[in-house]
């Protein structure tokens, strides 16, 4: 029996998988947002130097980054409501998906911080600056001009993640998709078309981090 590759019920269907296009950016804006913020207080108690706050932050960082994602996601989704904590489907993948890229974006800021010259640190201090006033005004814009496509390497990775928690019906772009295939049964043109979303969504965000990295991070003339 051939196959007759039809796309018209996909484009039928197209809104609503740019709808499920959109959740799954906006999901992994949020958890690199929310991730990146924390992300940056625990490189800060990485570097402290303090056994107390370092080791709990080694530990969780080592730990995200040696399981799967998917796996993380039916801990939170599954796992958690065995200790009272119920979350619905798109909230556990937003906790997920945050934990996640935490632990990635805490070693990149780390390095970021350590790329900075501890002399201009002792200038600053120097200065008679306090230590918030020296890591605000000299060190996080260096740190970040650093890391910065490294960041934004991450948080393209966290995009293409989010295809994962389609696993427990969270709304993105995948499982819109697999709701589109249970109606039509066409399965090789959806799943075509939803590698060619990401891949467009991807490689857009590319070029737009890259003009923001020209404009935020340029060396003055």
């Amino acid at each position: 029996m051939t196959y007759a590759v039809d796309f018209t019920p996909v484009f039928a269907a197209f809104g609503a998988l740019l709808t499920g296009l959109w959740l799954s950016i906006r999901l992994a804006a949020l958890a690199a947002a929310i991730g990146g913020a924390v992300a940056l207080l625990l490189a800060a108690g990485k570097l402290s130097g303090k056994r107390t706050l370092r080791a709990p932050v080694d530990a969780y960082v080592e730990l995200i980054r040696n399981t799967p994602l998917l796996v993380q996601v039916f801990f939170v989704f599954f796992g958690l409501p065995a200790l009272g904590m119920r979350l619905r489907p798109d909230t556990a993948a937003l906790v997920a998906l945050t934990l996640n890229a935490a632990a990635y974006m805490t070693e990149i800021m780390r390095a970021g911080i350590e790329s900075v010259s501890r002399t201009q640190v002792e200038a600053g201090l120097a200065l008679g600056l306090h230590r918030l006033q020296v890591f605000r005004l000299i060190v996080l814009v260096p740190a970040l001009r650093a890391v910065f496509p490294a960041l934004t390497s991450q948080f393209n990775v966290l995009l293409l993640g989010t295809s994962v928690v389609s696993a427990i019906s969270a709304d993105e772009l995948t499982h819109v998709g697999e709701y589109i295939v249970s109606l039509t049964y066409r399965s090789f043109e959806v799943y075509v078309t939803i590698g060619a979303m990401y891949f467009v969504a991807s490689w857009a965000f590319a070029l737009l981090f890259g003009v923001f990295e020209r404009r935020l991070f340029a060396y003055p003339a």
